[in-house]
C-alpha cells in the first residue's frame, strides 16, 4: 500500500480564512521531550510514547499520529500507529455537527453550528493529549473557506481548544482523498475517477493508476455537497412527484457545474478500455449498505465492496421518492441522514452521468487516512535511517 502522496500542479494555493494548505500543524499537545544527547541531531522521543516496544525498535514505530478532519457535515478524527506499511488506529472519533448548516443561504457560519463544532473539538483535543500524538495535521474544508466569519472560528477554536486547524485549498482536499483510498481502486488498465463527496463541495479526480502511486491528470471541485445542495433547492416533501421533480433540480443544478470536468474527460471515457470508479463518503457507504440490506452499519462489509452501478442508481430513486420519515425509518439511513441522503443520491447520478462505469468502488477512507500517510512518511524522514524516500508524502 503506498504511502506516498500523488503530484500536484500546484499546492501553492491558499484559502481565505485559515492558514495555507500544506502545512504539518499542531505540535500543542506534545509535552517537552529527553533528548538522547549520545545522539547529536536525533529527533527528541518520548520515552512514555515508545513503552512497551521492543529495543531497538525505531522510535516512529512507536508513536501516535493524528488527523482531524473538520468538515460541512462531520468532525472526524483517526490516531493511528504505523504497522509496516500500513497503520493500527488506536482511536477514533466521528460527530455530525453541521457546521455549514444555512451557510449557503447567509454565506456565515452561525452561532449554533460553530458551538456544535467546538463541542467536539473539544473531544477530540482530549484524545490527542490523552494518546500524547507525535504528529498531528488538522484541516477544515469547504464550509471554513467559503464562511464571511471562518477566519474568526479558526481563531476561537485555537484559543479555547489549542487544535490549529489548516483551511486546506480544495485541491489539496482532493489530493489527500486520493491518497487515502486509492489502494481500493478495482484493478484494471482502463482510466479512473475517484470522487468525494462532502457536506459543501465534492471533489473528482481523473487519475491515471499505473505505478505505486495514481498520477492526478486532471480534477474539479464543485460547491455542491449533501449540507450545501439541500440548502440551495427549494424542498417539496408533500407529494412522491414533487420530491422526484426536486431530484431532478438537484441532478441539473450538479450537472451544470461538472459540465467544464465532463467535457474534458469525454474523451477517456469513451476509451474502449474499461473505466472504473471510486467513491469516498457517507453517500456512498449508506447506499452501500442499503444494498446489502444491513441491519446496522458494518465497515467491514462495505470498505472496499464493488457495486453495479445500476443498482446505486435504483437505490438512489427510490430514496428520493419516499419522504424524509420514510427514509429515516431505513437501517442504515435513519434520522441524522434522511434528508442529507437525497442530494448525496442526486450528486452520486450526476458523476455516473459524466463518467459511466459499470461498477462502483465504495471506500471508507479518504482524507483522513491520507493525511495519516503524509504524516508517517514524514515521521519516517525525520528520524536517522528515515532516508530521502520517505519525505516524498510530507
Amino acid at each position: 500500500m503506498a504511502d506516498f502522496s500523488p503530484p500536484d500542479s500546484d499546492r501553492r494555493q491558499g484559502a481565505r480564512g485559515g492558514k495555507t494548505s500544506g502545512k504539518v500543524a499542531d505540535f500543542r499537545y506534545k509535552r517537552p521531550a529527553p533528548t538522547d544527547k549520545t545522539k547529536p541531531g536525533t529527533r527528541p522521543v518520548r520515552r512514555s510514547d515508545a513503552r512497551g516496544e521492543k529495543r531497538g525498535t525505531p522510535p516512529h514505530r512507536a508513536q501516535a499520529y493524528a488527523a482531524l478532519d473538520l468538515g460541512t457535515n462531520n468532525c472526524r478524527l483517526l490516531i493511528a500507529r504505523p504497522s509496516g506499511e500500513n497503520f493500527t488506529v488506536i482511536d477514533a472519533f466521528s460527530r455530525v455537527v453541521r457546521l455549514g448548516e444555512g451557510l449557503a443561504m447567509s454565506g456565515r457560519l452561525s452561532d449554533a453550528a460553530m458551538d456544535r463544532a467546538l463541542g467536539a473539538l473539544r473531544v477530540c483535543a482530549e484524545k490527542l493529549r490523552r494518546r500524547h500524538v507525535y504528529l498531528a495535521r488538522s484541516v477544515a474544508t469547504e464550509a471554513c473557506r467559503r464562511a464571511a466569519n471562518g477566519a474568526e472560528f479558526i481563531e476561537r477554536v485555537r484559543r479555547e481548544t489549542g487544535i490549529v486547524l489548516d483551511v486546506i485549498s480544495a485541491q489539496e482536499e482532493a489530493r489527500l482523498a486520493v491518497l487515502g483510498c486509492h489502494i481500493l481502486l478495482e484493478r484494471g488498465e482502463g482510466p479512473a475517477v475517484i470522487f468525494d463527496i462532502g457536506g459543501g463541495s465534492t471533489e473528482l479526480v481523473l487519475i491515471e493508476p499505473e505505478g505505486a502511486v495514481p498520477r492526478i491528470l486532471d480534477w474539479q471541485s464543485v460547491p455542491w455537497g449533501v449540507v450545501s445542495l439541500t440548502d440551495m433547492v427549494t424542498k417539496s416533501e408533500s407529494t412522491a412527484e414533487g420530491r422526484l421533480a426536486r431530484y431532478a433540480e438537484m441532478r441539473r443544478v450538479v450537472a451544470d457545474s461538472f459540465a467544464p470536468f465532463a467535457e474534458r474527460i469525454a474523451g477517456s471515457a469513451r476509451t474502449e478500455r474499461e473505466i472504473r470508479l471510486l467513491g469516498t463518503s457517507g453517500t456512498v457507504t449508506t447506499l452501500a449498505s442499503v444494498h446489502l440490506e444491513l441491519p446496522q452499519y458494518d465497515r467491514r462489509a462495505v470498505d472496499g465492496l464493488i457495486v453495479p452501478s445500476t443498482a446505486m442508481r435504483a437505490i438512489s430513486t427510490r430514496l428520493a421518492a419516499m419522504s424524509a420519515e420514510e427514509r429515516g425509518r431505513l437501517p442504515c439511513i435513519g434520522h441524522d441522514r434522511a434528508e442529507l441522503v437525497v442530494a448525496g443520491c442526486a450528486i452520486l447520478e450526476a458523476i455516473l452521468d459524466i463518467w459511466p462505469a459499470e461498477r462502483l468502488g465504495v471506500a471508507d477512507r479518504g482524507i483522513r487516512e491520507g493525511i495519516l500517510r503524509s504524516l508517517m512518511a514524514a515521521g519516517v524522514a525525520n528520524i536517522p535511517g528515515g532516508g530521502p524516500q520517505a519525505a516524498r508524502g510530507a
